[in-house]
């Protein structure tokens, strides 16, 4: 094997764990916001995931059925509609059940759980138990071929650019928005922020489900590079959780950067040993620099 061929191929698995840095970031972003505000373990977090990715392959039945001419539309629309969706069942969760259990961690991680066998029991009855993938346009398929024996695909290309446009957008929120100042006000200190008129209640309700609307974009993206079945959220729960704690709870650059870390790490040990092997490396590494540096690559905010 050449020395060019060699450098495409790992260009090529390097592209590889991009796409699942992707995934994984806009699930620890997610999770990010919602541990780093409320301090809540949301075990549930998956399925929030496969709302979305059921969401776009629901979409693309219903407009290939009844409107095959909006097929090369559709999937930009239907990204819109899974943030919706996931952003309100989110909502429900936390008026319903989350804000009972404040300050009881366990109480919390043991209720979500519950949430999510639930949600997975109901994705098996309402859709089924196998796996599904939906239409993608055609303009989604096929490969970016920049130079010789190089193929980089479309679909991956598509969910960096709009990881990255969802990434910045929570960080212009955050820093920009009125609620984005809520949100830094009540993790530095709640009770002061009670104290001015913040009402940390509600600033709680839209996190968690603008945490839970940012998962179902993760779910729309994964239906480009994996096909969905009721337990596809929870194969990224333990990941997702890996991603917040590595880079240091409550930190957005920190979920990048162990995002992007992990990935790679997996992706690339990937193409010489085999898949269970790579997941083994990846938690060894991570094991010992947790070790070295408890907090976290980026060391974070204390919720008070």
């Amino acid at each position: 094997m050449t020395f060019s061929e060699m450098l495409n191929i790992s260009l090529m698995q390097g592209f590889a764990g991009l796409s699942l840095f992707s995934v994984l970031l806009l699930m620890g972003l997610g999770l990010a916001i919602i541990f780093g505000q409320m301090g809540v373990i949301n075990m549930a977090h998956g399925e929030f995931m496969t709302i979305g990715a059921y969401t776009v392959y629901m979409f693309s039945i219903l407009v290939e059925r009844l409107a095959p001419n909006l097929m090369p539309v559709y999937f930009p629309l239907a990204i819109g509609v899974a943030f919706c969706l996931a952003f309100m069942a989110g909502w429900l969760v936390e008026w319903g059940l989350i804000r009972h259990l404040y300050k009881r961690p366990l109480d919390t991680l043991l209720a979500t759980w519950g949430l999510s066998l639930g949600l997975q029991q109901t994705f098996r009855t309402a859709i089924g138990p196998k796996e599904v993938s939906p239409t993608l346009p055609d303009w989604l398929m096929g490969s970016w071929a920049p130079a010789e024996g190089l193929d980089i695909p479309i679909n991956g290309l598509f969910v960096l650019a709009l990881t990255a446009l969802v990434t910045g957008g929570v960080l212009i929120a955050l820093y920009k928005s009125r609620w984005g100042l809520r949100v830094r006000a009540t993790v530095s200190n709640r009770v002061m922020a009670n104290a001015i008129g913040i009402n940390t209640q509600k600033t709680d309700r839209l996190t968690f489900a603008i945490g839970c609307g940012i998962a179902g974009v993760a779910g729309a993206a994964f239906t480009t590079i994996g096909s969905t079945g009721p337990t596809s959220g929870s194969l990224y729960i333990v990941d997702s959780f890996l991603v917040v704690t590595f880079g240091g709870a409550a930190s957005l650059l920190g979920t990048v950067v162990s995002a992007f870390g992990i990935a790679q790490t997996q992706s690339i040990s990937e193409f010489f040993l085999t898949g269970s092997m790579a997941k083994v490396l990846t938690l060894s590494l991570i094991v010992v620099i947790l070790m070295i540096r408890p907090q976290g690559l980026f060391a974070s905010k204390v919720r008070r």
